[in-house]
């Protein structure tokens, strides 16, 4: 197996709960690229108004994406925390799609990274997108 497979298959056994109940899956790593990207199947417990997803949990999952596109990328790194983040909701989430979102580092220094992600929908059209700064924690040398 490729190390992107190995380390999706890492991070998607110790994923945080959240994601579990997202309906969420890590299928796509791309260490070049600096990317990650899902596949969350929102269950219609988490929607309003019949089946369109909360814009938190929107946010959750964009974010989520962000901070796996550092962690599964970047060995070095032990912790990231917000900072900022940004969402524009340019269309509607619908539970029990299934929705690609995509997070990748846009710039990285030792203690900071510039993050962005956005959401696609079943039929390819992005719904929301974000923007995050976060603070990042390394591993000391040995």
């Amino acid at each position: 197996m490729t190390d992107a497979v190995n380390r999706i298959i890492e991070l998607n056994n110790n994923a945080p709960g959240f994601i579990r109940l997202l309906g969420g899956e890590l299928i796509e790593l791309a260490l070049d690229e600096q990317k990650a990207t899902f596949v969350f199947t929102v269950p219609l417990d988490y929607c309003h108004s019949g089946d369109i997803v909360q814009g938190g949990f929107i946010t959750a999952m964009l974010d989520a994406a962000m901070s796996h596109a550092v962690f599964g990328t970047d060995p070095t790194v032990n912790g990231i925390a917000s900072l900022d983040i940004s969402t524009q909701y340019l269309g509607i989430c619908r539970g029990n799609q299934a929705l690609r979102v995509s997070g990748w580092i846009k710039k990285a220094t030792h203690r900071t990274a510039f993050l962005e992600a956005q959401a696609r929908s079943e039929d390819n059209t992005i719904v929301a997108t974000a923007h995050s700064v976060a603070k990042l924690s390394r591993r000391k040398a040995p």
